[in-house]
């Protein structure tokens, strides 16, 4: 009965957590210490870059990543803001400029040629959006490729044994998106029988589920020719073959969104194209969602992208996650009404709560150690939200 009355609501077009100025809280921590962990899974170094919309951000907002390496800084318990990765850098000695003495010092998610960003990083760029408290008791977040796509990114939820956040599964709450060649893994590719107990925060009584109909050479060639940051030359005619499988595509392929390339109404949902009725998705966003269904692809993808749990947890941004994209949203739909709606999930479904709470004992909880707009209104967020996946359920049954 739930689902049919919220199936019958309204959805609210073009917001995101994101554009939400969130106010502030009165009754703060005196010191901003909710985790924001930033981990380099890729084969190379990167330069994470964070920017701060609202809220106290963390102490630094840029620094070096070599392979393998965590930086464990804290923000405040309502910060808001955006977390991507800069690939291909080089700096002065001190970090204020590219060594070049000119022009931008990496080569995708550039942020003014300097270390510590002050700025957003230059699209294409893979983010991670947070807003950690929206004023209604809810975190929401979201790997977004609106802007387009450099690297893979996983984001993983921290709950700090917090009592609202500890009974959520953690396969409804870390979702993952894969795009580049090389780095995805094969279909039937199983992360927990293969050598990792855990994978992402989660285990094999709770395991992620997998999108598994992207290949190689799908995933080599999913984005569009002329979005491409380096596209190849064009043929002798001046236009782009889509696809062509004989034009050899770089491994490292940046991908622009087509509102970040064009600048378009139509790709961008602005002017006469701001309502989803006359803002289709773009070819681009076809194909973001077929390599990383969870991930947010243009302007009106809200209700299919957004993450939505109580408020209180930390989080783990994860380069180069490994294995393949997630697929939560899809299929797990009812689950993730629930969660949306309540703030938890009715036990019977899973093992039992003991379980959970002993799987979660088990993973390694790392606490941060101090390393020393538009105004919106937010229910109307969490209504929509419930609308659309209500909307999903009522197709499923």
């Amino acid at each position: 009965m739930a689902l049919a009355v919220l199936s019958t609501l309204p959805l609210v077009a073009g917001i995101h957590h994101m554009e939400i100025k969130p106010p502030r809280r009165l009754e703060l921590r005196k010191e901003p210490i909710t985790p924001l962990l930033v981990t380099n899974n890729c084969p190379e170094i990167i330069y994470p870059g964070i920017s701060t919309q609202s809220g106290d951000g963390p102490k630094e907002s840029g620094f070096k990543l070599d392979p393998g390496q965590t930086r464990n800084q804290t923000v405040s318990e309502d910060w808001q803001g955006r977390v991507w990765g800069r690939t291909n850098c080089s700096f002065n000695d001190d970090g204020t400029g590219p060594k070049s003495g000119h022009g931008r010092a990496c080569r995708s998610g550039d942020c003014n040629g300097i270390v510590n960003c002050v700025v957003g990083g230059d699209v294409p760029v893979s983010l991670a959006e947070f807003t950690l408290d929206a004023g209604d008791g809810h975190t929401y977040y979201d790997i977004s490729l609106v802007d387009g796509y450099n690297i893979p990114v996983a984001i993983v939820l921290q709950p700090l044994q917090n009592v609202s956040l500890d009974d959520i599964p953690p396969n409804l709450t870390n979702p993952s998106c894969q795009g580049t060649l090389g780095l995805l893994r094969e279909k039937s590719y199983d992360p927990y029988s293969s050598g990792q107990e855990r994978f992402l925060g989660t285990n094999s009584s709770y395991p992620l589920p997998f999108e598994r109909d992207v290949d190689d050479h799908q995933v080599s060639r999913w984005c569009p020719w002329d979005l491409q940051q380096e596209p190849p030359d064009k043929p002798g005619d001046g236009v782009y073959p889509y696809p062509d499988d004989n034009i050899q595509r770089p491994a490292f392929n940046p991908c622009f969104s087509a509102c970040a390339k064009n600048n378009r109404p139509e790709d961008c949902c602005t002017g006469e194209h701001n309502s989803p009725s006359s803002c289709q998705p773009s070819d681009y966003s076809k194909s973001v969602k077929k390599v990383c269904p969870d991930a947010y692809s243009y302007a009106f993808d809200d209700q299919t992208s957004t993450f939505i749990i109580p408020a209180g947890a930390g989080f783990e941004v994860v380069f180069c996650p490994g294995a393949r994209s997630t697929n939560i949203l899809a299929t797990e739909t009812e689950k993730l009404h629930q969660l949306a709606e309540s703030g938890n999930v009715k036990q019977h479904q899973y093992q039992s709560a003991m379980g959970l709470k002993k799987m979660r004992d088990n993973l390694v909880v790392r606490r941060s150690v101090g390393t020393s707009s538009v105004r919106m209104n937010v229910a109307l967020l969490v209504a929509s939200f419930l609308s659309a996946v209500g909307v999903l359920c009522m197709a499923m049954w």
